[in-house]
């Protein structure tokens, strides 16, 4: 089985370099959504985060897939960051503070990322278990750049830092099941990147 597990399509908020969590909910750009393309295989069903980006990001990728929302797939929390950049929060000391502790305690009415890669790395491992027990070929996710440094940084093999992925819109990374290697270890073999851009080539 293939994991493609996918990051959505350029919004505004994105293109401002914005904090951009779970408490907005823009939809993609014009340009982000114009940019993106049909994806090249066609799966029966896609797994996608609540939010609208997500959602419509799928849409355009695989128009005639079958959508299940799973609600834990979402953006961390970034609380009161949250539409803000960093220039825009430069003198808010508690934002400042945030940063100098790595960006590893808790955003102000929102998560720590902690938590937020507890959830999301329990919803993805729960899927995983049940495409394999369907005996699927594919598992395909489109949720978002952080979701995807949770998991990498969890599941892959090699390994991946959080920090030093830098997830692209409209694309993302494949992945190899293997349940010899998942069983022992919970670990997918990284098999590529992907783009599904039309500036991009899909692999």
């Amino acid at each position: 089985m293939t994991v493609w597990l996918l990051r959505h399509g350029l919004t505004a908020e994105n293109a401002r370099r914005c904090y951009l969590g779970r408490r907005l909910n823009p939809p993609l750009s014009p340009e982000g959504a114009q940019a993106l393309k049909t994806a090249n295989f066609a799966p029966v069903k896609v797994y996608v985060s609540p939010l609208v980006r997500a959602r419509q990001t799928a849409q355009i990728l695989f128009p005639t897939a079958e959508t299940e929302t799973v609600a834990d797939l979402a953006e961390m929390d970034f609380g009161d960051f949250d539409g803000r950049t960093a220039d825009e929060m430069a003198d808010d000391p508690t934002y400042r503070a945030w940063v100098e502790q790595g960006c590893e305690t808790r955003c102000p009415n929102g998560e720590t990322r902690v938590e937020f890669c507890a959830r999301t790395c329990r919803a993805f491992a729960a899927l995983v278990d049940r495409a394999a027990a369907e005996g699927r070929e594919r598992l395909v996710i489109v949720a978002h750049g952080g979701t995807q440094r949770a998991v990498m940084e969890r599941f892959s093999a090699p390994p991946c830092g959080y920090f030093s992925l830098r997830p692209p819109f409209g694309g993302g990374y494949v992945l190899d099941y293997d349940a010899a290697l998942w069983q022992r270890e919970q670990k997918l073999r990284l098999l590529s990147k992907v783009s599904f851009t039309k500036e991009g080539a899909a692999c």
